[in-house]
């Protein structure tokens, strides 16, 4: 790339190395910005002789060709690009979803190319319309030889991120006492409206039961034939973990244990299984206040039936301290 100032009538195909203003401040012109013959008649009735451009060399790929093509093969899902002066693109969401990025690709894209990624955080609920991720390259271009390696490395090990639609997610709370469910339900259930509609969910279903195996087991039978995205165990109690008795039924039905204990403060007692498919989280504490905790970061991926494993729980140590 060569910057240079020259006759506003020699630089068609060019690109603008600094934003043109009017008189007043509205900008006429972004940085980066090609001219094409109807730009440079603008200009010329502007007043304006000469402008600094830059001129691409071969083997530069532009900045825009460079993000529209990165955007192209960097994600998946529910989710549309939207081009922005500067070499920028957006990728927003086209309806509600849980964002979900690979952590160790998007480090090394962002180490070795001239493009860098900014998305949202792993597991975090997106609305529609919202921002999820931009793409920014270098000034005006990137080598091609950069350019390709990047492209290589998306297609091969890509995508970075999936905006994975909850379209249809629904949540089912087994809520449990040693002495009246209902009293877990009287404590727990307003507390954990309000945490859902955070999530878009009007509705849950629901049932409480008296905290013995056959009865925790039973009622989560009955909320598992609802098929529902996931299971919350809502007890008033402490558990231990899988020996107790929400543990025990658990096993009891048939649930899988994933991951006890989650470097989550407040939540760090997490106790969650597999039921075939729909997972189950037990997570003392965390249905009492409406102060983020586990399940604040467990309920997006699970809403959106995504199969969380234990290794992404141990990640979420990193910014795991929530209050």
């Amino acid at each position: 790339m060569k910057a240079q100032t020259i006759e506003i009538q020699e630089s068609t195909g060019r690109v603008l190395s600094a934003p043109i203003f009017r008189p007043g401040g509205k900008k006429l012109m972004a940085k980066g910005h090609i001219l094409r013959e109807e730009d440079i008649r603008v200009l010329q009735s502007e007043g304006m002789e000469r402008i600094w451009v830059t001129e691409l060399e071969e083997g530069d790929v532009s900045e825009d060709e460079a993000v529209c093509a990165v955007a192209g093969e960097v994600a998946c899902g529910s989710y549309e690009i939207q081009l922005a002066a500067g070499g920028r693109a957006n990728l927003v969401a086209t309806e509600n979803c849980c964002v979900l990025v690979d952590d160790d690709l998007l480090r090394q894209v962002n180490c070795t190319s001239g493009v860098v990624i900014a998305t949202a955080v792993n597991f975090s609920f997106a609305m529609a319309g919202q921002r999820i991720a931009t793409i920014k390259s270098a000034p005006f271009a990137v080598p091609k030889s950069d350019f390709d390696g990047l492209i290589g490395m998306l297609c091969e090990r890509g995508p970075i991120l999936q905006a994975r639609p909850m379209q249809g997610a629904s949540v089912a709370v087994l809520y449990s006492d040693p002495l009246n469910g209902d009293r877990a339900r009287a404590l727990f259930e307003s507390v954990l409206r309000q945490k859902l509609e955070k999530f878009n969910i009007r509705a849950h279903a629901g049932l409480a039961v008296l905290e013995k195996e056959d009865h925790v087991a039973r009622g989560l039978q009955q909320l598992y034939r609802t098929r529902p995205s996931v299971i919350l165990v809502a007890s008033t109690t402490a558990p231990a973990g899988p020996t107790d008795v929400v543990g025990m039924a658990m096993e009891k039905i048939g649930c899988r244990f994933e991951r006890f204990l989650a470097p989550v403060e407040p939540g760090n007692l997490l106790l969650m299984g597999y039921k075939d498919e729909v997972p189950i989280l037990s997570a003392p504490g965390c249905f009492r206040s409406l102060k983020p905790n586990v399940i604040d970061l467990m309920l997006p991926p699970m809403m959106a039936r995504y199969r969380v494993s234990t290794w992404e729980v141990a990640c979420l140590g990193h910014g795991g301290l929530l209050g």
